[in-house]
């Protein structure tokens, strides 16, 4: 999905640069490589190369866009910040293999990006929740946004829609309610979702609860009015991300909370302060109690 829309971008622009470090063929960017090579870069295992070639691509004129996975993004974390973000330059970074990865095991689980990644100041970060979704923040990404991005999504096939369609414009900084509720308000980004959902639909059936689910989209900028909605409207929260708790989503909506005054409950499900090791995507939810049946436990606790 992600190769096929960049090359869709590039067939109508001839701005767009690829960039990847040693993975043309993990990041789907060997489509690309065969199509536009004047317009493609493998610099090799050197991602701060990598990041630092795309600013200067993207000070002469470029929209060049860095596909790296996520745990190896961490390499380049001084050249995101110094030589992209300081100097507010339009790169993209698309972070392939965010959150777990499976039987790759700790040194290729991408956990860490969203802790460091909304530090930066100017840097927006957005995670798509489908297929479809990743296509269409990419094209906003390249053709809409002057400054640098970072999209991070999971290693896999995703949700299985009819991604093969016209791309289509992004709501700016706004995230989405899945499913109305008024006793608790479950906040999730990324194809995580789709294990939220089962919980709260099983939750609900159990419980009598009556629960929301909200969709972030956009991690940096927060949609403060989405924000605002729930501060203003729950005593109580659950947040679900598929990364390390600490630093993460669930931090930054506990940081805006208490900016706002808002005191609901919040309760943080996550990747816990350990190295996961190897294992199956499904036995390792179930390790990190990420899976549908923990996050159903936890709103069944309220």
């Amino acid at each position: 999905a992600f190769g096929q829309a960049l090359c869709e971008l590039a067939e109508k622009d001839e701005r767009i640069f690829a960039i990847t470090a040693a993975m043309p063929e993990g990041t789907g960017l060997e489509p690309f490589r065969k199509r536009f090579p004047e317009r493609f870069a493998d610099v090799g295992i050197c991602e701060e190369h990598a990041v630092t070639f795309a600013a200067g691509l993207a000070a002469s004129g470029f929209r060049p866009v860095v596909a790296i996975y996520s745990t190896f993004m961490q390499r380049a974390y001084d050249q995101i910040i110094h030589d992209v973000c300081l100097q507010n330059l339009p790169v993209t970074l698309c972070l392939d293999r965010a959150g777990l990865v499976g039987e790759d095991g700790p040194t290729h689980h991408g956990v860490f990006d969203v802790g460091f990644l909304r530090q930066a100041p100017g840097l927006t970060v957005l995670a798509p929740g489908s297929m479809k979704e990743l296509r269409d923040m990419l094209r906003w990404a390249v053709y809409e946004q002057e400054g640098p991005v970072a999209i991070r999504y999971p290693r896999g096939r995703g949700v299985q829609v009819d991604w093969k369609c016209p791309l289509e414009a992004v709501p700016v900084g706004k995230g989405r309610k899945l499913k109305e509720g008024k006793d608790i308000a479950v906040l999730t980004l990324g194809p995580l979702g789709n294990e939220a959902a089962k919980a709260i639909a099983s939750a609900e059936q159990k419980s009598g609860k009556s629960i929301a689910h909200y969709d972030l989209r956009f991690l940096k900028p927060l949609d403060e009015e989405m924000f605002d909605e729930i501060g203003q409207n729950y005593a109580s929260v659950v947040t679900v991300e598929d990364g390390v708790l600490k630093g993460g989503m669930g931090s930054a909506i506990l940081e805006f909370m208490s900016d706002r005054g808002y005191t609901p409950s919040i309760r943080r499900i996550g990747i816990p302060d350990t190295f996961v090791q190897h294992g199956t995507p499904k036995e390792l939810y179930q390790i990190c109690g990420m899976d549908a049946e923990s996050i159903e436990k936890v709103l069944l606790s309220f």
